[in-house]
């Protein structure tokens, strides 16, 4: 067979494979590799474009020939050529970019007790209100004991006392629930009895605590009732736990 005819068919064997067509994909990120970078342009030397998509990631399709590049914010980068990249599927590159970060947002657990002291100082006056009486009428002064006339008016503001006396009950009684709230938590029921969703929200409201269980129990009987009640729950046991 001619050397030329030879040469020829070799041509026409190696050109489908030369031309072959697959998908260029990876992600693109800022210089720290940390940020994927959306709504980058990606351009092929095959007149095809695409651009990456909220999780900075894209896919082009290529052949052997080709050159890609990247441009963002209308500056591009350097043409890759097709044939020296190696993964074909992971060709990631990172941008040098201008990034607007937010400040760092420091997010603090609920202390309970944190909150009480605050609700207390906010409400000070209405904490620390009591009925006028004889001892509050009162007051030592330089010329011995006198009545004080402020508190003399106060005895006869009969609305705005049983107003006082209602809000401050008011306040108590939310502390209470939030003191109840805070131990019997949905946090640590959820990791004794590994209930969630709406079982954990009924388990939590059927068996909720009274107040001086709540307040006077250790750690280690409070549990206890948590994990009995569950036995309960689960209908291992007929009753709620008797001496809690």
């Amino acid at each position: 067979m001619p050397r030329s005819v030879l040469v020829l068919l070799l041509i026409v064997l190696l050109a489908p494979a030369a031309s072959a067509q697959w998908k260029l994909q990876g992600t693109v990120y800022d210089s720290s590799r940390t940020y994927p970078l959306e709504a980058v342009t990606v351009q092929a030397t095959n007149g095809r474009g695409t651009v990456t998509d909220g999780s900075g990631h894209y896919s082009i399709e290529v052949s052997n020939r080709d050159s890609v590049w990247f441009s963002y914010l209308g500056k591009p980068t350097q043409k890759f050529p097709v044939r020296d990249i190696r993964d074909a599927d992971h060709f990631d590159i990172s941008l040098r970019v201008p990034m607007k970060l937010l400040k760092e947002v420091i997010v603090k657990k609920r202390d309970y007790r944190q909150d009480s002291i605050a609700n207390r100082q906010a409400y000070a006056k209405a904490f620390d209100f009591q009925r006028p009486n004889l001892s509050t009428m009162t007051s030592m002064g330089p010329g011995g004991a006198g009545i004080d006339i402020n508190e003399l008016i106060r005895v006869f503001q009969f609305r705005k006392n049983k107003r006082a006396e209602r809000f401050r009950t008011r306040l108590l009684q939310q502390e209470e629930e939030k003191y109840i709230d805070n131990r019997f938590s949905r946090t640590l029921i959820a990791r004794l009895t590994g209930l969630k969703g709406e079982d954990l929200a009924r388990f939590q409201e059927r068996f909720r605590p009274t107040l001086e269980f709540t307040r006077y129990s250790s750690d280690y009987d409070f549990q206890l009732y948590i994990k009995l009640c569950h036995e309960v729950w689960q209908g291992k046991t007929p009753q709620r736990p008797v001496g809690f």
